[in-house]
């Protein structure tokens, strides 16, 4: 009966259908998501020097890790965010 009750005061009926939280493109674009941010972290990851006593400035201080890395994994961030507050189309 409370189940009842709830359905009553929202005006929603007790319908059990296959209706999904995500539509088939946000999760395309989770994936796109997914993608950019493990290129982005993969780009950031160090390369490893032959000698360990030997910094290499070119290597650490390299524009990839410190400027494309960064750019793409918040750009991986943001299509996350899309991905999640898009709103499905109805069928």
């Amino acid at each position: 009966m409370s189940t009842e009750k709830i359905s009553e005061k929202t005006g929603s009926k007790n319908n059990t259908s296959n209706q999904t939280l995500f539509g088939k493109e946000n999760y395309m674009l989770m994936l796109a998501g997914l993608l950019v941010l493990g290129l982005g972290f993969f780009l950031m990851a160090g390369g490893k020097s032959n000698d360990p006593k030997v910094f290499d400035t070119k290597e650490v201080y390299s524009t990839t890790r410190i400027t494309v890395a960064p750019i793409l994994i918040v750009l991986g961030f943001i299509i996350e965010v899309i991905a999640i507050m898009k709103k499905p189309k109805s069928i």
